[in-house]
Parts: structure tokens; sequence; C-alpha cells
């Protein structure tokens, strides 16, 4: 393969997940992991992507403003997003999870809905303090540098204290037989807390994600009452989600 085709695929696989590891992208491509940080920091110094200790994390998932012309994918998500709000009611108590498509689910948020929104996630936290009738809450912990949220023991407990409406959450991987799945232990410890905490969990993902599956599990995909992708709910890639016990929109 040619480094140009390897470095078109680390991107791929940067924008559809966020982030990466060095590992799992060399498996991929079946070339060292030598010739896979190689590309990273060439990729990183032409600002393209950021390199992370044993991996690689998408521009748009390191910036610190709430209005991001590097998300990838930005016009599914909002579809996304739009769907979502759609589903609150006034007076409701939400979770709002980290990630660029809830964070653009808190940007659309109207100034009109009175909400009570608990979060994981900085960014998400910043943009609904702007928000005039929304209560936030933000679950302290440590702070993962990339993704700005909440991890932890400190996080897990304070959770386990709530009991909230509707929590929506994304997720790195789904699938209708693996379920959700991660990369990251830490992650997986959280997202299971949020869905302990939840009445109904709703999972905000973009269709490129269904059928990936990946090393640590977080929930088996019956433990979601509803998916949300940017596809109508007839649409053929969502067959294998249809005879499962879960509402697709």
């Amino acid at each position: 393969m040619l480094k140009e085709e390897r470095q078109q695929t680390i991107l791929n696989e940067v924008a559809l997940h966020n982030r990466i590891l060095l590992t799992d992208i060399a498996e991929t491509l079946n070339v060292s992991i030598d010739t896979v940080r190689r590309d990273v920091k060439e990729l990183d110094s032409c600002n393209k992507l950021k390199k992370v200790h044993g991996g690689a994390i998408s521009l748009g998932f390191t910036t610190n403003s709430t209005v991001n012309t590097n998300v990838y994918a930005r016009k599914e998500k909002m579809t996304i997003a739009k769907k979502a709000i759609d589903m609150l009611k006034d007076g409701a108590v939400v979770f709002i999870d980290g990630g660029t498509t809830c964070l653009e689910m808190a940007r659309l948020i109207p100034d009109y809905l009175k909400l009570t929104c608990f979060t994981i996630s900085l960014p998400v936290a910043i943009e609904l303090s702007g928000k005039p009738n929304v209560t936030v809450i933000s679950i302290g912990g440590q702070i993962t540098q990339e993704a700005q949220i909440a991890i932890g023991a400190n996080a897990i407990h304070a959770l386990s204290e709530i009991k909230v409406d509707y929590s929506f959450i994304g997720t790195g991987y789904v699938d209708a037989v693996y379920g959700l799945t991660e990369f990251d232990w830490d992650i997986v410890q959280m997202k299971k807390a949020v869905i302990k905490a939840s009445k109904k969990t709703v999972l905000l993902s973009i269709s490129e994600k269904l059928n990936s599956q990946h090393r640590y599990k977080t929930c088996d995909i019956n433990t979601i009452n509803t998916m949300i992708t940017e596809l109508d709910p007839e649409n053929n890639l969502l067959k294998p989600f249809k005879n499962l016990d879960i509402k697709l929109l």
C-alpha cells in the first residue's frame, strides 16, 4: 500500500472514531507500528490530525471552541441532534454525553426549553451554560485531556446518586450483535454508569459506525431504548436492528 493510501486510511479512521490507537491501525494496514507512527507524525506536522501518546485524535475532537468547522460529518450529526431534541420535553431531567454529536445537540437546544442537564463533558457544559432555561450540573472527576470529559471513581459515584429521564450518549462502535463497544476501558466504565443512571438511554450515532466493534463492551444493543442516526428508519442499513427491542429514529 502506498504511503498516500495509508495516510488516507488513517485520516478516515480518525475522522470517524475521533481517536485511534497506533496498534489498531498497524494491524488494519498490516504494517509495523513504526510505519504508522511516522505517518501519524507527518500528518500531525501537516495539521491534519493531532498526535497523542499511543495514537492520534481528530482536530475536531481537540478544539475548545463549541462552534467547530473541523467536525467530521457535521451535517449528519446536526440531523441526529435535531431528532434528539424532538424527544425533549419541558421540565425534563436529562444527561448529555461528550463527543461531537452530543455537542451539536447541546448547541441546538432552543432557548425556550426548560431542562435540567447533567453532563461529564466540559464543552457540553459550557455550551449549555448559555441556554437561559437550562440548569447545568457538571459531573466532576479526572478530566481527560483529549475529550475533556470526566472519568474515574468520583464521576461514577456521582452518577450512582441520580436518575435522569433520558441519557443521550455516543459510542465509538455499534453492532446489532455485539452491541456498543469502545477501545478505552475508562470510557466504558463511565458509559455503564450513565446507563444505570438513566430511565431510558438514547444512542446518537452516525451510520458509518454501524456494524463495527472493538475490545471493550459497554452494553448489549437491547440495553439502548432508542438509536438515532441520520438515516430514515426504513433505510436498509438499519435492517439488522429492526427485529431488536430498540426504537429507531
